[in-house]
Formats: C-alpha cells, structure tokens, sequence
C-alpha cells in the first residue's frame, strides 16, 4: 500500500484533496494540520480507515522530521499555506512563517528522508497558485516558462516558497514537482473567500461587496478537477517540472457574483424580499489589486491528458446547493470565526 503524507489537509483544497483521493486509491494518509482558522476537521469526518489526523505546525522541524521518519511516505503533497490576500495586506508575519520558512523546513526533512530512503520513487509535491505570475493585460496567459512578478504579499510568499521548492531540486536532488492552481470553488472552502461569501450573503439578505468595478477577470476551476489533476501529477508527472492547472473558464468578479444571485433567487426556498443583484455593493479597490489571470494548461493536457471536466454551469450550481444544504457546517464555523471580510479571493 502507498502512503501519502498531505500538510494542510483540513483546508478547503487539502480536504477535498484527501476525500477524492480516498475515492480512487486504497492509500495510507497522514494529515498534518495546523487547524488555523480556515482549518475543519470536520471536513473529514467521512474518513475511517488508513487515515491518521496530526494537529502541527509545517514550521516545527522536530514534529516533521519524526512523522515523515515514522509514517515514511512514498509521497508528501504540500497544501498548508496561508492564503487569503486581504490577510497578508493586514499582516503578512504569518505569511512568511508558513509559506516560506514551513515550506523550507519540510524541504529540508523531505531531503533528509530522501537520502536515507530506500524509495527512490519519492516525490515532493508543492501546491502553489497563479498568481506568482502577477497580472496580465486583456490578452495572453501564464504559461509554466511566464516570469514571476507576484503583487500581494501572499503571492510574494509563494513565489519565494516555489523557487525553494525548485531549488531543493536543482542544488540537492530532491525529486520535486510543482503545481501553479487558478482560482477554485466548491464544497468545503471557508466563507470569507468571494464564492462562498457571496452566496451565504445572498441567501440571507445581506450586501455583496465587490472590489472596484468588479471587471477584475479569474480563471475558475471547480475543486474535483483541481484535486483529479494533482493526482494525475503524481501519477505521472516528471521530477523538476511545473504544471499549470486552470480551468478555462475566465469570468470577471461581477459575473461570477450576477450567476450566483440568479441562482439563489431561483430556488423556491429562498424568499428574499429584494433581488440578490440590487445587494451587489460596490466598495473601493484592494491595493495592488491584480487585474486578471488566465492559465494555458497545455502542458498537462499534452503530456498528463488531464483536462477539466465540470462546466462552470454545473460547478456553480451545484456549490450553491451545497451551502444551501449544510446550513449547518456554516453555522459551526461561523460560531467560532468572523467573517465579516469583503472575502474578495485573489
């Protein structure tokens, strides 16, 4: 049996990660989570068997070393990151704590247990984003080869954590491979991010705030094929490449808004005395706020045949249900955590 040891897998993006790949493989797991705020270890209540829960910090060398030495994974994929970019333009010490000196530090551990290994078919997977590339104008997209020119402190940290990651290999020889993710949605993602924000909103009445004039364009990925084409990566990805992941599906933030208030004012359930779209308030601009992403996937697509396959049609539809039909994992966050944050992603 294979063993996978995956770092912030209590998170929207780890979780949904863990349950999608306990659908497809019969694999041992070890979840290291720090449980921050946008941690629930509820997420993976439904997992019983060949899976171990660690509460830890990526930043602590000791508790690391000794759960990658004990568990000897044949794979660590790296999801733990702080990832909200309104909270790295607030405070960005944490930022740099687990997105760079964490990362680091599971190198490090990763490369030690590396070279006292007898597997040699080890793999370090390192989870990253988009927007290490910065922004684009209306035309173009981020290729593997586009040069980094990270904005936000967020981004920053990121891009300092992927040339570690690759440095790891090109110095020391640790078998790496990196993902550079656009925007997801789905099930499970913590409500201060705009998708779910925007729809728990609608559903009760309340402002839905929108940086600017809301023209800023994402590329949007629902979280299954975010999760089917890491696993796709370590599969068959090659050692010291990136792989672009993306969805292409570009939306500008007030459509993305507009679709979620006509869904929500479409279900029969819902009785709002107002249109969700007379709600849309427009709020001043994030500093630096990027102004579009679009990923070109063809790498993965040519070498991996991996390609998104939910609509956004589907996927959008299908996560508003989602909240509407777990009212109470909301509530249980939302007891212990504000989220009272424009939630504006990216």
């Amino acid at each position: 049996m294979y063993k996978i040891l995956v770092t912030g897998g209590c998170g929207f993006i780890g979780s949904n990660f863990i349950l999608r790949l306990r659908e497809k493989k019969d694999w041992d797991i070890l979840n290291i989570d720090k449980l921050t705020y946008s941690g629930n270890l509820d997420n993976l209540d439904s997992i019983k068997s060949n899976y171990t829960f660690l509460q830890g910090d990526i930043c602590d060398n000791q508790l690391i070393k000794k759960s990658i030495d004990d568990f000897q994974p044949n794979y660590i994929v790296n999801f733990a990151a702080e990832s909200h970019v309104d909270r790295s333009i607030d405070s960005y010490s944490d930022f740099i704590n687990t997105n760079i000196l964490g990362t680091i530090n599971l190198l490090d551990c990763s490369l030690k247990y590396f070279n006292s290994s007898l597997d040699k078919n080890f793999r370090f997977i390192h989870v990253s984003t988009d927007e290490v590339y910065g922004s684009l104008g209306n035309n173009g997209s981020f290729t593997e080869e586009s040069t980094y020119a990270p904005s936000s402190p967020y981004s920053a940290s990121k891009a300092s954590s992927d040339h570690f990651v690759n440095a790891w290999n090109k110095t020391f020889g640790l078998p790496i491979i990196i993902t550079n993710c656009s925007n997801n949605y789905g099930p499970l993602q913590f409500p201060e991010k705009l998708i779910p924000l925007m729809i728990i909103n609608a559903i009760n009445g309340r402002k839905l705030p929108i940086y600017g004039n809301g023209k800023n364009v994402r590329d949007w990925i629902h979280v299954y094929d975010h999760c089917d084409a890491i696993m796709e990566i370590i599969d068959k990805g090659d050692i010291g490449q990136k792989y672009n992941i993306g969805g292409n599906c570009e939306k500008t933030n007030l459509e993305i808004v507009e679709t979620i208030c006509d869904i929500v004012d479409s279900n029969e359930l819902i009785k709002n005395k107002v249109s969700s779209r007379d709600l849309i308030d427009f709020v001043d601009d994030r500093p630096g706020h990027d102004f579009r992403y679009a990923v070109n996937c063809n790498k993965i697509s040519n070498s991996l045949g991996w390609k998104p396959k939910v609509s956004f049609n589907k996927g959008i539809k299908d996560t508003v249900n989602w909240y509407l039909n777990n009212a109470d994992w909301i509530k249980n966050i939302n007891n212990k955590y504000s989220f009272e944050r424009l939630g504006q992603i990216k």
